[in-house]
């Protein structure tokens, strides 16, 4: 007998209807959408790259502030899957018999809140602190991150605005911290040699 929860009864209606959208939509954009939400990350990455080689050129306390944006990353996906583990709920394709674009995870790979989300707006919400583009511009990533697990299938809508919420929250949250103590920090790596190379331009 599975405990999971079955999240259907919140916007299951929502989710067949964005399903079924997806399954009418012209080839291209399905695949573009499954593209982006199967590899979209990665653009996040490059992001907090981009965002910490700029930092660089604004000073230590920047660049340690840009160094922690991955950091917080991983605290929003850590924190997102405790969560799913508290509430455990399946994913929509296994509890709703609709065709979706991407293969459906096999039962036990829980559905609430969205690892992608989380991510995605961590990143975002952090990069806002660091850089108001890169921010902007991942902020919008987010939204479309998010937008693509209910387009190809594998989530609910409230799954990914709760992903979206967590992550945001944690990256707040980190940040605010992390701003209070990078001159310390940055005054702590810079009498190291090797980690001076990451905080400086030259």
């Amino acid at each position: 007998m599975s405990l999971a929860f079955d999240g259907a009864s919140i916007d299951g209606s929502g989710y067949r209807d964005v399903a079924d959208l997806a399954q009418r939509s012209p080839g291209w954009l399905d695949t573009a959408v499954t593209v982006w939400s199967a590899y979209g990350l990665a653009v996040f990455a490059l992001l907090m790259i981009l965002g910490w080689w700029q930092a660089r050129r604004v000073g230590a306390a920047a660049a340690v502030t840009a160094l922690a944006v991955p950091m917080v990353a991983a605290l929003a996906f850590v924190l997102d899957d405790v969560l799913k583990l508290i509430v455990r709920e399946d994913r929509p394709c296994q509890s709703l018999q609709v065709r979706t674009l991407e293969a459906c995870p096999a039962p036990g790979d829980l559905s609430f809140p969205s690892n992608h989300a989380a991510i995605a707006a961590a990143v975002a919400v952090a990069l806002l602190i660091v850089s108001r583009c890169l921010g902007a511009v991942a902020c919008v990533a987010a939204v479309a991150m998010a937008a693509s697990r209910v387009w190809v299938g594998v989530h609910y809508p409230h799954d990914v605005l709760a992903g979206l919420l967590v992550g945001a929250l944690v990256a707040l949250a980190s940040m605010l911290v992390v701003g209070r103590r990078s001159s310390a920090l940055a005054r702590r790596m810079t009498a190291a040699a090797p980690l001076r190379l990451l905080l400086t331009a030259s």
